[in-house]
């Protein structure tokens, strides 16, 4: 990489970033990596949205500090947006000839812009990614990431990381090419500008933040597009543990899910709804979103089918992989209550408590083959038990996690495999929670999911 050199005529960029209360020190850490690290000579504006942003100095003080920095724009919108339509803000004030969304907690490594110039020069249909290393959260120690990996999603459309493939590697040209990838991460992206607004740019319809990146994807690659990571740039980003994701946080993305399958999955999108309870659940209970406006946008552009997708860019994601064998409601025969996700309130995991039967979203539960127990619209969590008492915590993948597996037994108990105890509903009138009992087959050691796997249709 340090072997390369480049043309002086390389496109000008705009580096668009949005941010919401993000800590003062960590947003200009990650505006100065760039001012630092970046060619004048290419760097046309760094444009950051605020986007209605509470805290103290970022209201008073950012626009003095900024009006100060050459070459940097501050715009504030008045109402909250979104990372994804905040993006879109900063993109339509963008004079660049390339747009790079970047988050507002990321450092930018020596020579990490002219290695993404020098490809979209080359290749205008391309929407590229740096590699992305990690920053700890708390100590803000710089990982540089091991070996080359591609970004991949499943078919929840989460996305994922994984080492490149061997036949992807076999048509690289050289160990510096830029890699093929099914999806890029959100934090770091590029493309040339009239190529994003032609195209579509980002679903208005979505909200928050969560899944555009994998739309985005998704979308070039259907519509005569490609997807690359360029390996001689880099960029750190800090991966935040401990954000607050809220029930209506979880909707909001599985919603944005939604849109990307009833858009660009066709027949496929199935699979989608069979490996998501939540969003099985929406499109039963809810109306379909209006994906009109991006379906005439498919047709005007003459994109492909996702068939073409996962035969030549992701055959892997052909097979599904594990699906729920139970999911839906958790009904207690004893007590005739359901077992209810309560976000944080006074943990952050929040608590599993037993309540009146609804179609609340926090009332659905999957059972998978890794013999887990996790609540819909928190996938990130497990049951577990804690001081005899069924509690929700982060799934560990660790080789001895039997604390948090469980066997669904067909009579209706569910026994905790490494106690082999009885998940119970408590007796009492006052209790509310899920408890762990020698197993006695009584009523309130029977449980029913609504449904399994196999009888699950849309």
């Amino acid at each position: 990489c340090l072997q390369e050199k480049y043309d002086s005529s390389l496109p000008t960029a705009s580096v668009i970033i949005c941010f919401h209360d993000e800590a003062w020190s960590t947003l200009l850490r990650t505006v100065h990596s760039i001012m630092d690290t970046a060619s004048k000579a290419f760097l046309k504006d760094i444009i950051l949205v605020d986007d209605l942003s509470q805290q103290g100095p970022l209201k008073s003080a950012l626009s003095e500090y900024v009006s100060k920095l050459d070459g940097v724009k501050l715009i504030r919108s008045n109402k909250r947006l979104g990372v994804i339509r905040g993006r879109m803000l900063g993109a339509a004030r963008a004079t660049g000839d390339v747009l790079i969304f970047m988050d507002s907690h990321c450092e930018c490594q020596k020579g990490w812009l002219e290695p993404l110039l020098a490809r979209l020069s080359s290749s205008r249909n391309s929407i590229v990614s740096p590699v992305i290393d990690v920053i700890d959260w708390k100590t803000f120690q710089y990982y540089h990431s091991v070996g080359l990996h591609r970004g991949v999603f499943d078919w929840k459309l989460d996305f994922h990381w994984e080492p490149v493939p061997e036949h992807e590697e076999k048509v690289r040209l050289s160990p510096i090419s830029p890699i093929r990838s099914p999806a890029v991460a959100g934090a770091v992206v590029a493309m040339d500008r009239h190529y994003f607004q032609n195209t579509g740019a980002y679903d208005s319809d979505m909200t928050t933040w969560g899944a555009e990146n994998l739309e985005l994807s998704i979308r070039t690659w259907l519509c005569g597009g490609s997807v690359e990571i360029v390996p001689c740039s880099r960029v750190g980003h800090v991966y935040r543990n401990h954000f607050p994701r809220t029930f209506a946080y979880e909707e909001a993305i599985v919603r944005n899910k939604i849109r990307i399958a009833e858009t660009w999955l066709g027949s496929y999108k199935e699979n989608f709804y069979k490996h998501d309870t939540v969003a099985f659940l929406i499109s039963k209970v809810k109306t379909s979103p209006d994906c009109s406006e991006r379906l005439q946008l498919q047709k005007r552009l003459g994109c492909r089918n996702f068939q073409w997708f996962v035969s030549n860019v992701y055959p892997e994601l052909s097979q599904p992989e594990d699906t729920p064998r139970f999911s839906g409601k958790l009904y207690n025969t004893g007590v005739g209550f359901c077992a209810d996700y309560r976000p944080g309130r006074a943990t952050a995991e929040g608590s599993i408590e037993l309540a009146p039967c609804s179609d609340s979203l926090t009332q659905h539960f999957e059972y998978n083959s890794m013999k887990e127990i996790q609540p819909g619209s928190a996938p990130l969590f497990c049951f577990d038990v804690r001081h005899g008492k069924v509690v929700p915590q982060n799934c560990t993948k660790e080789t001895d996690n039997s604390h948090q597996h469980w066997d669904v037994q067909e009579n209706g108990m569910i026994i905790h495999v490494l106690s082999g105890k009885c998940l119970q509903a408590a007796n009492s009138e006052d209790e509310k929670d899920l408890v762990l009992y020698a197993c006695n087959k009584s009523a309130n050691q029977v449980w029913r999911f609504e449904r399994s796997h196999g009888l699950r249709q849309r």
